[in-house]
C-alpha cells in the first residue's frame, strides 16, 4: 500500500511589513499613520457623505517590487463618525461601475476612500487633526503561506492575503479581477 502526501506549493511574494513608529512626526512624511496627505495636484481631501471632511488613516509609498502599483502612493480614509463595515455592491457578480461612490447600505454613499496617486504630489498644507502623525516603515520580509494558503497575519502590503474569514474575490466592473495590495489587522 502505497501512501500519496500532496504538498501545497508555496509561492513567496514580495512582501513588506509595515511597522508604526512612536515618536511623533513635525513634519510631512510620505509613510505615516495621519499626518499631511500627500494628493495628486487635482485631488481634494476627501469628504464623507455627510459633509464631514475624513480622517486620514494611514498613507504609504507602494515598493517598486510590488507589481501592478509599484511606485504609486497609497491612501486610506475613513469617515470618523460613520465606521462600521460595509457590504460592496454587485450587478451581475461585479461591482457595480464607480463602485467606490456607490451606496454603502444603509448609507446613502462610502464613508471611505482608498487613493492610489501615481503622480509625485506635495503634502496637504495642515495635518489630520484626529490622529498622532507617527512614521510608518516598510520592511522587506518573506511572507510564507501556512498550509491553508493563509500569509502573516500583519500590517503589510503585499505577499499573501490573511483572511480573517473566508476569502473574498472581486471583480470589477470593467470585468477584471480585482488585485490584492494591503491589509491592516
Amino acid at each position: 500500500m502505497f501512501e500519496r502526501h500532496t504538498r501545497r506549493t508555496q509561492t513567496v511574494l514580495p512582501a513588506y511589513t509595515i511597522e508604526v513608529g512612536t515618536e511623533p512626526l513635525i513634519r510631512p512624511a510620505r509613510n505615516s499613520v495621519g499626518g499631511w496627505p500627500f494628493l495628486d495636484q487635482a485631488q481634494d481631501w476627501p469628504e464623507c457623505f455627510c459633509g464631514e471632511r475624513m480622517a486620514l488613516f494611514f498613507q504609504f509609498d507602494i515598493p517598486l517590487d510590488l507589481e501592478p502599483f509599484g511606485g504609486d502612493h497609497l491612501l486610506v480614509f475613513h469617515c470618523r463618525a460613520h465606521n462600521d463595515a460595509s457590504e460592496p455592491q454587485f450587478a451581475d457578480g461585479r461591482l457595480v461601475p464607480k463602485y467606490w461612490l456607490a451606496p454603502q447600505p444603509p448609507y446613502p454613499a462610502p464613508f471611505w476612500r482608498v487613493l492610489i496617486q501615481s503622480r509625485p504630489a506635495l503634502p496637504a498644507p495642515e495635518a489630520e487633526p484626529s490622529l498622532c502623525p507617527l512614521p510608518l516603515a516598510l520592511r522587506p520580509f518573506v511572507d510564507t503561506s501556512d498550509d491553508e494558503g493563509v500569509g502573516a497575519q500583519t500590517f503589510k502590503v503585499g505577499g499573501t492575503p490573511s483572511w480573517a474569514q473566508d476569502p473574498e474575490h472581486y471583480r470589477c466592473a470593467c470585468g477584471a479581477d480585482l488585485v490584492y495590495v494591503c491589509q491592516v489587522p
